[in-house]
């Protein structure tokens, strides 16, 4: 049995301390996967703390054949799903040209400290920030989860529930969108 697996079983056999070591271990990738899909660092974490919430109270629901880190990102992503239709926020088409009012944050690690790295960087990663904006959501959630929080295919598609090979090709035409927003093709 993994960690995660130890951790969720102590959490139900009642250590209150456990379930803090998976808050801990997830509170991070969770909150930057949700400020990126919401672009609102206050919403998110409120949307984070809410979803933590759900995971606690449906451990109990958690099997353990499956990856513990699927299962949770799974709850996430339905729990945004029934924030957007609750909120019936306008989804808008990476054709639109009009930027939100809050852009979420695209995180690049600088290991440099000259002005000039760092200005480039900067430059670089309001540039992201500003296309991962106008990818259309479920496209940005795919791409984030792939390339962000770093899942395998495989872990994609069982969170959504759809096939591998929808996966590859849904992350591939979102890493393509952004590529042409970023040389400016669109």
């Amino acid at each position: 049995m993994d960690d995660d697996k130890k951790l969720v079983q102590k959490t139900l056999d009642g250590e209150k301390r456990a379930f803090e070591m998976i808050v801990r271990r997830y509170q991070k990738p969770l909150f930057n996967y949700i400020q990126r899909m919401v672009g609102n660092r206050e919403l998110a974490l409120d949307l984070t703390q809410d979803i933590f919430v759900k995971i606690y109270s449906s451990l109990d629901s958690y099997r353990f054949q499956y990856k513990f880190r699927t299962w949770m990102f799974k709850i996430a992503s339905n729990s945004l799903i029934d924030y957007f239709r609750k909120k019936r926020i306008d989804t808008f088409s990476y054709e639109q040209k009009e930027k939100r009012d809050s852009p979420s944050t695209f995180q690049i690690p600088d290991d440099e400290d000259s002005v000039v790295k760092t200005f480039e960087l900067s430059n670089l990663r309001k540039r992201i920030e500003q296309a991962l904006e106008k990818i259309p959501p479920q496209m940005r959630e795919l791409f984030v989860w792939r390339h962000i929080n770093e899942f395998s295919y495989k872990e994609i598609a069982e969170i959504k529930e759809m096939p591998v090979g929808t996966i590859k090709n849904k992350v591939f035409q979102a890493k393509e969108m952004l590529r042409r927003l970023l040389e400016g093709l669109i």
